[in-house]
């Protein structure tokens, strides 16, 4: 299978007034031509590998765990996403676990990709290109692949042999090892291969407390045991276990013995060869990138077996150090020169080493450093940490990269601490915008867009195309939830969120009264609630009061006062989503999606009874609920799940169905059209079976599809049409940011 990448050609140039008109457009029939950009935040994903492309100056790839992978545009200093094609059916192919290029052929890229290695997951792939990524071909695999699972900071565990580029390496988690000989559309497992699949020394245990297994960490050929045309003899492989962990091979891969005197007690992170066949290997108790408590960093010299440890710094004779070793770089123009970082070294932050005599001495390459914060904003709140690769051009040891939990610094004069100088790094992240949002909102007053965010908090979005400050802190949450306004008094918005780990001094609920411009906590929260916190937050339409169903509590709370007294609310138990009427102030809503029920309330949210007749039949017969207020009609809901969506009343009625629409993932409302009375309806999903994202102008009768096969960017959580902008629309997705869309100016 081919498939176009990039923003080439939108789709079909579609005039806008017949759409305005009413005409019916129907399934399959015309696309709206729309553009898309991602609203800026500046970085703040992990990003978990860089790689150059040894023979094309200047090439550049980046891999996340999330967000796709990216190629460095140095003309215009951002970041290009290559992975903007993938449909929402393959949004697991979205984490990228290792990456690979052909240093004999410049356009040669390979990802191996797959976001989780449960089995619901579905297995990973094998994308190639022959183009620097601007097409790929695709080969399914028989096995998951993990870029967000435990490990996914090592690697790499693809490689292409460099004397012959159609023979191709594939360190699997817990399936073996493969090889390929026809550039990756076919991949066999390599038999003879000692770990044939991952036992439990190789498991390990990620955040959420997922245990996973690591398996085949790296593959490394050995160029100068083969010469072009003719396929190299040596390669290593290594595998994350503290025993027996490198493996190496001296036929092609026919045979494979254990490396002698290798050190043992840690599991191996990354291998890289020096230009003079030496080797660097960085280890670490575990995989990370949650966990590393020690570890080491030792160079081996095939020549002569000799191992030595090299570790930048020395620990105690049988104590932990407190860190481990990931990432480790050598200059291709120099072979005694190496870089390496401590991995978890959180306070107060991790360390780079530099060596220009092969490790026997290092220098301290942050103490010898300045870094620009000055862009984004919140940047100056964040220290390195996650240094899971370090990157050094091979055609200017003056440029080099280095990968943080949220984001890449770059520097143009690294070989100034070698003289006594300063190094001077930029953060440059342009483009890379791998954040997942968790709620977005758009109000009628004030900032058109504001978030709630993985990892960050969240912002209000004053200009889409600046990276804005985060939330004024107190409070700033580790983990945003939701996000919400008062229907008529669009300056009062409630939020919350949580922290990693708990600061039970902290509440964790916070209002603004300017549009999100400062915030502040909640007086406090409800006695004796249970679970971390965050969850599903309203506001009543005039302002008065505000429904809290925090994370795993099993129930609900009300305030009238934020925060200074709580009431536990009557008729809510289980995981429930909150939603206020957009009209009436004493009305609310309320779904709990795994157990299939919706919720009204007619006393301010005090209390709730679930809805019976053709919407309680609805919500109990599909799954994936989700629930919304409609706008300026007090007493009305529209819910849409796996067999579409419908509009209902607060006593259970169903008002309309949108029976073009057979699957809804997320839907939002926007300006109306001109000349028509209801709001604009945005909604991710299907029509028919084509999936898509559409916009009906006509209460939900007829929508067009407004995304391209070119920029489908996987599955979509959430999605919002702008109050105040015909046609703007905001979604978030799973790992490309959230991005805002408008329709594409009318040609004469």
């Amino acid at each position: 299978m081919k498939v176009r990448t990039g923003r080439a050609c939108a789709c079909l140039l579609v005039c806008l007034l017949a759409p305005l008109a009413g005409m019916p457009v129907h399934a399959g029939e015309l696309f709206l031509d729309y553009r898309f950009a991602n609203v800026r935040i500046g970085g703040g994903g992990f990003v978990s590998g860089l790689l150059y492309q040894p023979s094309a100056r200047g090439t550049l790839y980046a891999r996340t765990d999330v967000g796709g992978a990216y190629r460095w545009d140095a003309g215009h200093a951002r970041w290009l996403p290559l992975l903007d094609w993938l449909p929402a059916s393959d949004n697991n192919l979205y984490g990228v676990e290792s990456m690979a290029v052909d240093p004999q052929d410049a356009g040669r890229l390979y990802l191996l990709t797959g976001t989780y290695a449960d089995p619901s997951a579905g297995n990973g792939a094998v994308l190639a290109s022959a183009d620097r990524g601007a097409h790929f071909t695709r080969s399914d695999l028989p096995f998951p692949v993990g870029g967000n699972e435990p490990g996914r900071n090592d690697g790499e565990r693809l490689a292409v042999d460099p004397n012959d580029g159609r023979v191709l390496y594939l360190g699997s988690r817990a399936a073996g090892l493969w090889r390929s000989a026809d550039r990756g559309a076919y991949w066999t497992k390599v038999r003879a291969f000692p770990v044939a699949d991952a036992g439990i020394d190789t498991d390990a245990t990620g955040h959420g407390g997922r245990t996973k297994p690591v398996g085949i960490v790296f593959v490394v050929f050995d160029p100068a045991s083969g010469r072009p045309g003719y396929p190299s003899r040596v390669l290593y492989a290594g595998v994350s276990t503290r025993g027996t962990a490198l493996y190496r091979s001296t036929d092609g891969g026919g045979h494979w013995s254990a490396v002698p005197g290798q050190p043992t007690g840690l599991r191996p992170n990354h291998m890289e060869r020096a230009r003079d066949g030496a080797y660097y290997l960085t280890y670490g108790d575990e995989p990370g990138p949650d966990r590393m408590h020690d570890g080491a960093v030792w160079k081996y010299v095939p020549a002569s077996g000799q191992w030595t440890d090299i570790t930048p710094l020395p620990r105690a004779a049988g104590q932990p150090s407190g860190y481990g070793w990931n990432a480790v770089a050598v200059d291709a123009s120099a072979a005694d020169v190496v870089m390496t970082a401590t991995f978890a070294h959180y306070t107060p932050r991790d360390v780079m080493f530099r060596s220009t005599d092969g490790g026997r001495h290092w220098v301290d390459v942050f103490a010898r450093s300045r870094f620009d914060t000055a862009h984004p904003p919140w940047l100056e709140e964040h220290t390195p940490h996650w240094i899971a690769s370090i990157a050094i051009d091979p055609h200017d040891p003056d440029q080099a990269w280095f990968v943080t939990g949220y984001g890449v610094w770059a520097t143009h004069d690294l070989t100034q601490v070698d003289r006594g100088g300063t190094v001077h790094w930029q953060f440059l992240d342009d483009g890379l915008e791998e954040v997942v949002a968790k709620a977005i909102i758009s109000p009628p007053a004030g900032a058109h867009l504001l978030s709630a965010l993985y990892d960050l908090d969240g912002y209000r979005h004053d200009d889409l195309d600046a990276a804005p400050p985060q939330f004024t802190a107190p409070p700033r949450y580790t983990d945003a939830d939701d996000i919400a306004y008062a229907a008529g008094q669009p300056d009062l918005i409630v939020r919350s969120g949580w922290f990693r780990p708990p600061v039970p001094s902290i509440v964790r609920a916070a209002y603004s009264t300017d549009g999100g411009l400062h915030s502040k906590s909640f007086a406090s929260e409800p006695a004796g609630m249970q679970g971390p916190g965050g969850g599903s937050i309203a506001i009543a339409a005039d302002g008065s009061r505000v429904l809290w169903f925090p994370r795993d509590a099993g129930h609900g709370y009300l305030t009238t006062d934020f925060g200074r007294h709580w009431s536990v609310i009557a008729g809510l138990q289980g995981h429930c989503r909150v939603v206020a009427d957009r009209v009436d102030p004493r009305r609310f809503y309320a779904v709990d999606a795994r157990e299939r029920v919706v919720y009204a309330s007619r006393d301010g949210g005090a209390s709730f009874v679930p809805l019976d007749g053709a919407l309680g039949r609805f919500a109990a017969a599909t799954a994936q609920l989700r629930l919304q207020a409609a706008p300026g009609a007090a007493g009305q809901v529209y819910l849409s799940g796996r067999d579409g969506m419908v509009r209902g009343d607060d006593r259970g009625a169903v008002l309309d169905r949108m029976d073009e629409l057979t699957r809804v993932d997320a839907f939002g409302f926007g300006m109306a059209a001109p000349g028509h009375a209801s709001p604009a309806l945005y909604a991710a999903g299907r029509r028919g079976e084509q999936q898509g994202i559409f916009r009906s102008i006509d209460g939900g009768r007829h929508w067009q599809r407004i995304d391209d096969d070119a920029h489908r960017y996987g599955a979509i959580g959430m999605i919002t049409g702008d109050p105040r902008l015909f046609g703007r629309v905001y979604f978030g997705t799973g790992g490309r940011g959230i991005v805002y869309g408008d329709p594409a100016p009318v040609l004469p």
